[in-house]
């Protein structure tokens, strides 16, 4: 009887739990398997993060962290930032996130996503204020077409912010996203139209590499 008391207090502590608890809890397990390098780039942020597991590929000549997990939006950044952010002490942090808040309800506007991201930023500098921080641009998924306008708005807003702010970069691949006659690419994505072959994140290398410290 205890036993069973015992699992079934266990069950409900995980069913209570915040959303990604696991993802996070997996991302600690991690660290005490093998500890993370010292002075990284850390990436954070949601699932086109999380699918480009072979990031450090395309780097090389740095040393990243990814710590992003995926369907998260910036709500969840902010609840995790002592879990995913500080335990590293980055020499540089590199989010991407936003584009599943839009998707998550359409009374998701470009100022709350702003506000989101504000927020999530503010936490980082008090804490870390000395360390760069970089956007990625929201991307424009095939499959959440009808949130490019909210997108763009979103990504300018954001940009706007970050250029009154120091240490930072906003770094661009929505605008890169595009054929010469005015259409998204549709090839740079898998199946769901959501997430990116190999082809889009060479895309997102070229444009993110020179932003990346050395």
């Amino acid at each position: 009887m205890i036993v069973l008391a015992g699992c079934c207090l266990f069950n409900q502590a995980i069913a209570q739990a915040p959303p990604f608890y696991k993802e996070v809890q997996a991302f600690k397990k991690t660290d005490s398997l093998h500890a993370p390098a010292k002075n990284a780039i850390l990436f954070i942020g949601s699932s086109s993060f999380t699918k480009w597991t072979d990031v450090q590929n395309y780097f090389p000549d740095r040393t990243i962290i990814n710590r992003a997990f995926g369907g998260s939006s910036l709500p969840d950044l902010v609840r995790y930032v002592n879990d995913i952010v500080f335990p590293y002490q980055p020499k540089q942090i590199v989010i991407y996130c936003g584009e599943n808040d839009f998707a998550s309800s359409d009374s998701v506007t470009a100022k709350i996503v702003l506000n989101r991201f504000t927020q999530l930023f503010q936490l980082i500098r008090n804490q870390l204020p000395g360390v760069p921080i970089a956007f990625v641009s929201i991307k424009p998924s095939p499959s959440r077409e009808r949130l490019w306008p909210k997108i763009v708005e979103g990504n300018a807003m954001i940009k706007k912010f970050l250029k009154k702010q120091r240490h930072t970069q906003y770094i661009d691949v929505y605008n890169k996203m595009w054929n010469t006659d005015g259409t998204v690419m549709r090839d740079i994505f898998i199946e769901d139209n959501l997430h990116m072959n190999a082809k889009g994140y060479a895309i997102w290398q070229k444009a993110m590499a020179p932003y990346l410290l050395k």
